[in-house]
């Protein structure tokens, strides 16, 4: 489950890359993308991070990055859904929100469930 869940972060985090040519451009999108790109690689990097946890506490902490970065990640492609910003296909922003809302809803779950397991 944990090489399913760092793969999912990694294709995610390609998947945001690779959307960038399909963005409007302009200052404002390069802010957005930026900040897109930023919390997308975060997130998998700090799960890999999480795999190398020294303690418990240390694991929870990481998770609860992943968890901080792919919520930023998710609305930013909000934002950029409601502002019109994403000239490419539809299917390929929603399958990004898709992907993101489902990552958000796992590590959500296993951050309640390492707080709930002190």
């Amino acid at each position: 489950m944990r090489k399913e869940l760092e793969d999912r972060l990694i294709d995610f985090a390609g998947m945001v890359i690779q959307m960038r040519g399909a963005l409007e451009s302009g200052e404002i999108t390069e802010n957005l993308f930026s900040q897109l790109t930023r919390s997308a690689t975060s997130a998998a990097l700090n799960y890999g991070e999480a795999q190398g946890a020294e303690s418990r506490k240390d694991f929870t902490h990481k998770i609860g990055i992943v968890l901080k970065e792919i919520r930023e990640s998710h609305n930013n492609l909000k934002i950029i859904d409601s502002s019109g910003l994403f000239r490419g296909e539809k299917k390929i922003l929603e399958r990004a929100l898709d992907e993101c809302n489902q990552l958000v809803a796992i590590f959500h779950k296993t951050a309640l469930s390492l707080k709930n397991n002190k």
